[in-house]
């Protein structure tokens, strides 16, 4: 299961211990179950989460009445997550998702659209050192150099690092940790900083590898 959430921005936190930590302010408040999809009818099991308020006059008419048969004000931001029956089953359409989905210290993954930099060149997109500066060398400096031979293979391998558009691409950081849930004001502070810019979108969901890894432990 996971949460819908906006980044308001970062700031720091104080823990029980007195210890200053960097966090991430996520607003997590009115995440709506906008549908259910089942094995039976659509081959797989999720929940679609709708989020944060829109203009009705920015929503075509099958999506607003598909706000108006569940009595909830239109979202902006809509995503399935894949979930087991059970947790379907829990979440009927038109409730609110709580919160409390997750407890301080628990390990998250965080997906979001990172910040787009532009057309730039081998060193900063791919932190390459650059030629060397010395014997004659001249106007080359930040070039990435030979790119492959024309005997062999006689064209540029697919993947080779050469500059483009950095950023502005999906991005999850892994195994972040939580740091304070204020259900009150529908905030979640994540240790650490998260993919995107200030009041871009971050999908939430319990960190995968943590779950697999306690799988085995069980088994």
């Amino acid at each position: 299961m996971g949460l819908l959430t906006k980044k308001l921005g970062m700031t720091e936190y104080y823990n029980e211990e007195g210890d200053r930590i960097p966090v991430t302010v996520l607003l997590a408040k009115g995440n709506i179950v906008l549908g259910h999809r089942t094995i039976e009818r659509d081959g797989y099991s999720a929940i679609q989460l709708a989020f944060d308020d829109q203009k009705p006059s920015r929503l075509t008419k099958p999506k607003l009445g598909q706000f108006k048969k569940i009595e909830a004000t239109p979202k902006r931001k809509i995503k399935e997550f894949r979930v087991a029956p059970e947790i379907v089953a829990a979440h009927p359409i038109g409730s609110e998702i709580a919160l409390e989905l997750f407890e301080v210290g628990q390990l998250i993954d965080a997906t979001g659209t990172s910040k787009g930099k532009g057309f730039q060149g081998v060193m900063k997109r791919h932190h390459m050192r650059g030629e060397k500066r010395t014997h004659g060398q001249h106007e080359v400096y930040r070039h990435g150099g030979s790119i492959g031979c024309r005997l062999t293979p006689g064209r540029v391998l697919k993947g080779k690092r050469m500059a483009g558009q950095m950023g502005n691409t999906t991005v999850t950081v892994q195994n972040l940790k939580i740091a304070k849930v204020l259900p009150e004001k529908g905030l979640i502070l994540v240790h650490g900083p998260v993919p995107g810019s200030k009041n871009g979108y971050v999908q939430l969901r319990h960190a995968v590898k943590s779950a697999i890894r306690a799988r085995h432990a069980k088994g």
